[in-house]
């Protein structure tokens, strides 16, 4: 007689099953709250551990995997990637050379590096979009050169009703400003040794290619977040914040717990509804909250009148988490609850926040600086900022 195999479990069953037995650890742990004056501190633990054990499979579900474009590359696709690993392995610059020449790339050199192929360079934003939270929920658009400026109207679209006997009414001076949006050098620097480039079975662009988009997506992770615009993207917490009723063009708007570094301590989740509902219904549609897990492990318990809990786990292959319905990216670079922090954003960041990314990935090789490893100093110019100022609101732990 044959084993039986046991079947492999989908990603959102393991996912589901995790959170039943988090919800009844966490049930038995407020009951057992309620019959003794002090805490049980190993179901604190079990509760503790199942809800770092549901972070991790919600992240892992989330993750796209690595890969090209789909089909076989055109000709001159296949000319580059050829080129292109000839100058990892080896460091042949005339091939590179040349088709960058061909294509009239104006940085071409040694001095510059060569432009990494497109369906690798594809492929790592491809992935930044799920290891980088901002920017997989961000407005992206891609430049040619290094700076965008953008027109925008803060007193909402200019809008009207046009008749056929009468002329539309005439635009107001001041009706629109601009913005400015400054691309930054972002760089790596893998190592490799020469036994691997030597080494015909080993992808080398992939393992490049793995190697940037973490340290990339780190980076820019923080700078979407809190990054002060110098030499980096400017993040949406760097912004002035005002309270809402006082909200006004170029600030991000507020709502207070009323408690210094804490929820309320009655009915706690009726914040998270006020916050909700001070973003605009047109922004509200697509709108998300953001946060850190150590934030969101503290929202988990929370429960509506009813009993049920606000917070509710992906139930599908690459969801997310929701809360009260919307959905909930985890940002590590969100401050944690402190007196005055603003540790919850709500809104349609694809309309509130703008990522930009200059086109071209460039690898340097440089077997030189730290023999008899070969590293690979790899660059691309990104940059951010708020583009619309009406879209994301912020939750602050204070008393105003």
């Amino acid at each position: 007689m044959e084993p039986t195999e046991t079947p492999i479990r989908a990603p959102e069953t393991k996912i589901m099953e995790t959170y039943e037995a988090f919800r009844q650890a966490n049930d038995e742990s407020l009951a057992e709250g309620q019959r003794r004056s002090a805490p049980d501190i190993l179901l604190e633990e079990k509760v503790e551990r199942i809800g770092r054990e549901l972070d991790r499979l919600s992240l892992h579900a989330q993750r796209p995997p690595l890969a090209g474009g789909s089909g076989l590359p055109a000709p001159e696709r296949l000319e580059h990637k050829r080129a292109f690993d000839a100058y990892l392995r080896k460091g042949q610059t005339e091939p590179l050379r040349l088709i960058e020449a061909k294509a009239l790339n104006g940085a071409v050199g040694p001095d510059a590096g060569y432009l990494v192929p497109p369906d690798i360079e594809a492929a790592v934003l491809s992935r930044m979009a799920g290891l980088s939270p901002i920017r997989g929920i961000a407005s992206v658009r891609s430049l040619a050169g290094t700076s965008l400026k953008k027109a925008v109207s803060p007193e909402g679209a200019h809008q009207g009703w046009a008749s056929l006997g009468a002329p539309s009414s005439a635009i107001t001076p001041g009706l629109y400003a601009e913005l400015g949006f400054q691309t930054m050098e972002l760089f790596a620097q893998p190592a490799a040794t020469q036994a691997m480039l030597d080494d015909a079975a080993v992808d080398v662009e992939s393992w490049i290619g793995e190697e940037i988009e973490l340290t990339f997506a780190s980076a820019e992770s923080e700078a979407f977040v809190k990054g002060d615009g110098v030499s980096r993207p400017r993040g949406f917490l760097s912004y002035p914040q005002v309270p809402d009723a006082q909200w006004s063009w170029g600030q991000v708007g507020t709502v207070a717990t009323g408690a210094a570094g804490a929820f309320p301590a009655a009915n706690p989740s009726d914040i998270l509804i006020e916050l909700a509902h001070s973003v605009r219904s047109v922004y509200r549609e697509n709108a998300c909250f953001v946060m850190n897990r150590r934030t969101q492990s503290a929202i988990r318990r929370f429960k509506d009148t009813t009993g049920n809990y606000l917070w509710a786990p992906p139930n599908v292959l690459g969801g997310k988490a929701t809360i009260l319905n919307f959905p909930v990216i985890e940002a590590e670079a969100m401050p944690d609850i402190a007196a005055n922090s603003t540790a919850i954003a709500f809104g349609d960041f694809r309309r509130g926040y703008l990522v930009l990314d200059r086109v071209g990935i460039r690898a340097l090789r440089d077997p030189y600086s730290a023999k008899p490893y070969v590293l690979f100093y790899t660059t691309k110019r990104v940059g951010g900022g708020m583009q619309d100022f009406r879209a994301i609101k912020l939750l602050r732990f204070g008393v105003t």
